[in-house]
Formats: structure tokens, C-alpha cells, sequence
């Protein structure tokens, strides 16, 4: 599921599945208190990763993430009764899905110490070498190895053979992805036996899981966007999330169409190897067959080790795959072993991110956009530039205050920047190169699409057009509509739904199931001309496509309807309560607004707006033309029949990881008991389970004085229906 954007607005989606706009860097929304700032700090942090890592979707720059976890950091130095065991500073970030098999790695998989500057690099080195000088007098030696910017993986191999891979998941739980992994080409399914000669009796029963990373070169992420553009698919933002997206399909036969290749440079336990040092184990790796990274280093010094880190950054162009940083280890496994690990990461490590690449250009327009739900978002138009590997020439400036806040103006000398590879991003401008005849910008006071009154309703920063005919509204709708969280329609390009409003095809959602034909489809321009200087059509093969999807999406039901339609503050999670709630549309369309409030996480304003959408005349026409379409109206509910109902009248919130469940079956479990589950805490919540890495709903819970579980709490709950005192 990738929702880019709310209004062209860049959004993050919560835990909770409601959408909420990226914090803003001004530091003036600061919490009063350094509690209520930490607690701010980790929802961002959490909500952050489950995009990158959940959704394979980051809506947050790694500039801006690492930002606010060296805040948090700061921050518990400070106040050190803030650093809890469920502060994110405490946890290994990552995510285990549930459309995979989980797998337990045989050793936990660490996340990485940041150093931010070389001068942050040099204190590490300091505090390291005098760390280890305390227990021995054996000189310091370091691996300095590029940072891949791909997915984690481990490897198992039993006797020689690959077994099994798994994702790196949250570090101690993967997702089972071997079959995808077979078919990438660089893994060897049988260790050589240069390398199997170096293993405890000769490899046989020997179990070794190796860990890399799996990444997409550059040439292949270009050549994949080309493709996704010519059959009208979203492209994807980065090689990054190409290589997650691609290595997470349910389908491998779409892995193997994918160009991906891995990097291996870790082991979970090095115990059977004959090795004593980092290098001598990537020696090792390549003995056995696997891809080792060829610009490793070993450094006797730590001015060679800031050296290479110089030259890595000023190389990473030049690469035909993405690095964002240089991962520094201690080369002897021994010092290693005295050096231990943290809650997180291993003290004998660290990751030295490089710093956002940042370039200058000249800022020619802010034009206006105008999104699904009216909001209008201008939008800074530049001089194209290259930064991070790829030409931009435009960036979200998200709404008039951010504009004042820097203060950028048509004609200014812009800093531009693309941290992690992501959001394109106007950092400042350049005060001494400013025109003099410059104007600050203004918001219009009529929309750009159709000429009506635009409005700021107080309490917002947004500007936004009222008129429900506002065709720009339209298109954005559509698109909405097609969207993975959405009905799914894959291959349903961006340029293609834009084009059939504009050619009159489509004018709205229902139009998908009574209106579009095949033929009308296949005769599409998708915005692209051949050789010939022709109009490049979506054609028969690929028209067929799309509809039997537009076919397959009638059966998604009513949460997907009800977020796909593009109500005002109704997320994918809301729209699934909602569905669940209700069962049906007729039940939803007939409650009252409070009865649509009284429902747990949904609230005064989002039950407003619910009941405004169905009161509007319009919008019911649409309904009764879905429904006559054969689009599916209501939700799949459980039906407890007979089953004895003990937790019946109880809510619970689940959070966090736990080992013996996944968050689903503990739900499904509770379900089955009478329980309600609910995604969000408040006042009517009963329990909340914590598991390993709860973040704010556990803060929260403890705010409120809600009873909060462990796992083997919810263990006995579940086999004996008996509650703790």
C-alpha cells in the first residue's frame, strides 16, 4: 500500500491508518515539556518506520528521520528517566508484515549507531579505542564497508545448501522470502568449497545464516520506471523501495522480472568459521560464492578510516547503486565480543550517514495544485537540476506558511535537496543573490481549476476550494480511487486517469463500472510519443489488463469503498472500522452523527464529516450507481454463533512486537472471545498488550491508567478466560 500523498501534500500514515501531514522542521511546535516532547518524538519515529519498513513508503527524508532521533537522543542525555525500555532509541527499527510466514533469526539483527559528521565519527573512534585499551593492549584495527541503501536479508545455509532467507524484519523476526530470493541470480545455492573447507567439520551439520542486503542497480530501477511508465503504473520513488517492493511479492515470478543483486558482509554467529576478524570474513564470503562489496577497506588508523569515508562520499555518484553512508566496524571479532552491544546496536560499530546532497538552482514559479479534497498546495517550479542521482526540477513547498517561514520568492536562488533519496525539498534561499524587484507569494483567492472562492478554515493551514465540481478535484479522486490502500486497480496510471478526463471518459469513480469500455481504454493517449512523434496509446494487451482488475476490485468491500471514495479525514484504517462497525452501507448511511462518534477511534470531526458526505445528493447518486454495478457495499463480519463470549464488553489495543503471536491472530484470538480490538487508546479501553518496542500507545495507556499486559499475560487470558487481578 503506498498512499504518496493527501492534497499533494506529503502525508505519513499512523498506526492508527489516519493520515497526518510530515512534521514540519520548525522548531517552535516543541512540546512545552521534555516528557511531552520525547513522547512526540518516538510517535514520529514509530509512525516514520512503519512507512519505510511496513510499507516499503517513506514519506519522511532519512535526513529528517535521523533529525529527530539524534533529538530524541540528546534529549534522554539530558533527562535519562526519559530513555524507557519502549523509547525508539531503545528498539531496532523494522517491521514484520503478515502476508508472509515469520521466521525467527538465529541471532538478533542490530540496527546501527548513527555518526552524522566526521567529527562525530572521530569522538566514536576515541571513546572505542580508549574502551578497548582498558582490557587489552592489542592494537585497534576497523572494516570500513560501503552502507548499501536496499533491504536486509538473511541467508541460511545448512550443510552447504540454501535453506531458507528471511527479511530483516524487526530484527528478531523475518518474513519468509526464500522462494523469492532463488531467483535472484547472485546467490549461490551450494557453498563453494574453498569456503566450506573453513567450517567446523567441513560444513556438515553446520548451520551458518549470513546477513547483506538486497538492493536494485541503477541502471535497473531506470530501465523498471521506464516500463511502469509505458503501461501506466506509478513508478517507484528510489532503487530502495523498488528492491523492497519487488523482494516482498506474493508472486516470485515477479521477483525474477525484477533486476535485484545482494551485497553479504555480516554472519549471525561466526563461531564455526574459521575467521577471527571482519576481514578475514568477507575473505571467506567470497570464497564461498557470494557478493561481497569490492570497495571494503581494512584501516590501521583512524585518519585512514576518515579517509575512506572522504572517499566514499565524494565516489557515491559514480556507483551504479545507492550508498547513504560507511559502515565502520573493529575488525577483530574479539575486541568485538569485549565490546558488546547496547539495547539496539553493537558498540563496536557505526554507521557514518552522509550528509544530504544539496545543490543550487533558480526558483522560476510556485504554481498551485489543487488535490482530491480541494486543498490547494503550491508547488516551488526550478532550473532542473542533479542531486542524489537523478534530475529534479520541481518540490512541494506544502502550504503559505511554510512559504513565509523561508521566505522563498519567483526569482530567488534556491538550496534544493533530496535526503535519502526521496522528497524532493526547497531547504532556503540565497539572501545576497535575491532580485531586487522580488515580491513575497500569496495564496490565490480563487482556484486555479475552476475559478471558485477558496477558503482557510480557522484552525487550518490549508487553503481550499469549495466547489464539488472542481475537475481538478476529479482527477485526484480517480487517481485516489485506483490507489493500492484504495480498490487496487493495478496498472492504472496517474497520466492515464488524467487523460480520460480530459478526453470525458471519466468523470467520476462509478464511471469505472458503468461507463469505461475496453475499447475506449485501449485508444487512451498515455501521455508518451514513439519515434515517429506519434501518440503512444494504452492498447488492447494492456486495456484488458486494467479492466479485468477494475472487474476484480468490485470485491474489495466496503472499507476499501469507503476510503477510495475520498471522504474528508476517513484514512484506510477509519474506513475498515468503520466497515466493521456498520457491516453495511444502508446501516452507515442511516446513522446518526453521533452514532458514527460513539465509535472507538473515530471521534467528533471525522464523524462530521462522514455524515456530511452522505447527506450530499451527489455523492448518493454515485453509491446507488456503484451498487448497480455489482460493487460490493458491505464487510465481512464475524459471526460468533455459540462460542462462549468471556471477554465480551472488553476493549483491547495490541502494540508493540510479540514473539508467540502476530498481531493479527492475538486479535483474531480476542475477536473469538468477545473482545473488541481497537487500533487507538482511550479512556474506554480496557487492556492494552505490550510487546517488544511499544511506543506511544503504551505511553499513552499510561497516562490514562489503563491496565497494560505482557504476552504471556495475554497467553493466559487466552487459554483460561480469566482476567488479572
Amino acid at each position: 500500500m503506498q498512499d504518496k500523498t493527501q492534497d499533494n501534500v506529503p502525508v505519513q500514515i499512523s498506526l492508527f491508518g489516519d493520515e497526518m501531514p510530515l512534521a514540519s522542521n520548525d522548531a517552535s511546535q516543541a512540546s512545552a515539556t521534555p516528557a511531552a516532547r520525547a513522547a512526540e518524538l518516538n510517535e514520529q519515529l514509530s509512525r516514520a518506520a512503519y512507512q519505510y519498513y511496513a510499507l516499503d513508503a517513506p514519506e519522511m527524508t532519512d535526513a529528517e528521520f535521523d533529525r529527530l532521533l539524534q533529538e530524541l537522543l540528546h534529549l534522554e542525555e539530558e533527562h535519562p528517566e526519559l530513555r524507557t525500555p519502549n523509547s525508539y532509541t531503545q528498539r531496532i527499527g523494522g517491521y514484520v508484515g503478515e502476508q508472509f510466514e515469520p521466521v525467527r533469526h538465529a541471532q538478533r539483527m542490530y540496527s546501527m549507531d548513527d555518526a552524522m559528521d566526521l567529527d562525530e565519527l572521530d569522538a566514536w573512534l576515541a571513546r572505542t579505542e580508549e574502551a578497548l585499551a582498558a582490557v587489552s593492549s592489542d592494537p585497534v584495527a576497523y572494516t570500513c564497508e560501503f552502507k548499501i541503501d536496499g533491504l536486509g536479508v538473511a541467508l541460511t545455509y545448512t550443510d552447504g545448501q540454501f535453506v531458507r532467507a528471511a527479511t530483516r524484519g524487526d530484527g528478531t523476526t523475518g518474513e519468509l522470502v526464500t522462494a523469492n530470493v532463488l531467483t535472484i541470480g547472485d546467490v549461490p545455492r551450494t557453498l563453494a568449497p574453498d569456503g566450506m573447507s573453513r567450517v567446523a567439520n567441513g560444513g556438515f551439520g553446520q548451520s551458518v545464516e549470513v546477513r547483506g542486503e538486497v538492493y536494485m542497480p541503477r541502471h535497473s530501477f531506470v530501465r523498471l520506471n521506464e516500463d511502469n511508465d509505458a503501461a501506466g503504473r506509478a513508478p517507484f520513488a528510489n532503487p530502495r523501495n523498488a528492491a523492497a517492493g519487488s523482494l516482498r511479492q506474493k508472486d516470485s515470478k515477479v521477483t525474477a522480472a525484477r533486476d535485484l543483486a545482494t551485497f553479504i558482509y555480516a554472519v549471525a554467529d561466526e563461531g564455526p568459521l574459521a575467521v577471527e576478524s571482519q576481514w578475514e570474513f568477507l575473505a571467506w564470503l567470497r570464497a564461498c560464492g557470494f557478493c561481497v562489496n569490492d570497495h571494503a577497506a581494512r584501516c590501521t588508523t583512524a585518519a585512514e578510516v576518515r579517509s575512506f569515508c572522504e572517499r566514499a562520499l565524494a565516489a557515491r555518484d559514480e556507483l551504479d547503486y545507492d550508498i547513504d553512508g560507511v559502515v565502520v566496524k573493529v575488525d577483530s571479532f574479539a575486541q568485538q565480543d569485549a565490546l558488546g552491544f547496547t539495547a539496539r546496536a553493537p558498540r563496536w560499530a557505526i554507521a557514518f550517514k552522509f550528509p544530504p546532497e544539496e545543490k543550487r538552482t533558480v526558483l522560476r514559479e510556485i504554481r498551485i495544485q489543487v488535490g482530491r479534497t480541494g486543498v490547494l498546495t503550491p508547488v516551488a517550479e526550478f532550473d532542473p537540476v542533479s542531486v542524489a542521482g537523478s534530475v529534479i526540477a520541481r518540490a512541494t513547498l506544502h502550504n503559505i506558511d511554510e512559504i513565509e517561514r523561508k521566505d522563498v520568492r519567483v526569482g530567488d536562488t534556491i538550496v534544493v535537496h533530496k535526503a535519502g533519496d526521496v522528497i524532493p525539498e526547497v531547504v532556503c534561499h540565497v539572501p545576497e543573490l535575491r532580485p531586487k524587484d522580488s515580491v513575497p507569494f500569496h495564496m490565490p483567492e480563487r482556484c486555479p481549476s475552476c475559478g471558485s472562492p477558496v477558503v482557510r478554515e480557522e484552525g487550518e493551514v490549508a487553503y481550499r476550494c469549495i466547489s464539488i465540481d472542481c475537475p481538478a478535484q476529479a482527477v485526484e479522486r480517480l487517481i485516489h480511487w485506483g490507489s493500492r490502500g484504495a480498490m487496487d486497480i493495478d496498472g492504472l496510471g496517474d497520466e492515464i486517469v488524467r487523460r480520460m478526463v480530459e478526453q470525458g471518459v471519466l468523470t467520476d469513480v462509478a464511471d469505472f463500472y458503468d461507463r469505461l469500455t475496453e475499447e475506449q481504454l485501449a485508444h487512451v493517449s498515455t501521455g508518451r510519443i514513439n519515434k515517429a512523434g506519434n501518440d503512444i496509446v494504452v492498447g488492447k494487451v494492456v486495456a484488458k489488463k486494467i479492466m479485468a482488475q477494475v472487474e476484480a476490485s468490485k470485491d474489495r468491500g466496503l472499507g476499501r469503498v469507503l476510503f477510495g471514495i475520498g471522504m474528508r479525514h476517513v484514512g484506510a484504517n477509519v474506513g475498515m472500522v468503520l466497515a466493521q462497525r456498520f457491516g453495511t452501507l444502508e446501516a452507515l448511511t442511516m446513522a446518526s452523527e453521533e452514532d458514527i462518534a460513539a465509535v472507538d477511534g473515530i471521534g467528533p470531526k471525522i464523524a462530521a464529516s462522514v455524515r456530511e458526505f452522505f447527506d450530499t445528493p451527489q455523492n448518493a447518486v454515485v453509491l446507488e450507481r456503484l451498487r448497480a454495478a455489482g460493487v460490493r457495499l458491505d464487510e465481512a463480519q464475524a459471526v460468533p454463533g455459540d462460542a462462549p463470549q468471556p471477554l465480551a464488553g472488553l476493549t483491547f489495543v495490541l502494540t508493540g512486537s510479540l514473539e508467540r503471536f502476530t498481531r493479527k491472530a492475538a486479535g483474531d484470538a480476542l475477536k473469538a472471545l468477545g473482545a473488541k480490538v481497537t487500533g487507538s487508546v482511550s479512556k474506554r479501553t480496557s487492556y492494552v498488550v505490550a510487546g517488544a518496542a511499544a511506543g506511544s500507545k503504551l505511553t499513552k495507556a499510561e497516562q490514562l491508567g489503563i491496565p497494560v499486559l505482557d504476552e504471556e499475560m495475554l497467553e493466559r487470558i487466552l487459554q483460561t478466560h480469566e482476567l488479572p487481578a
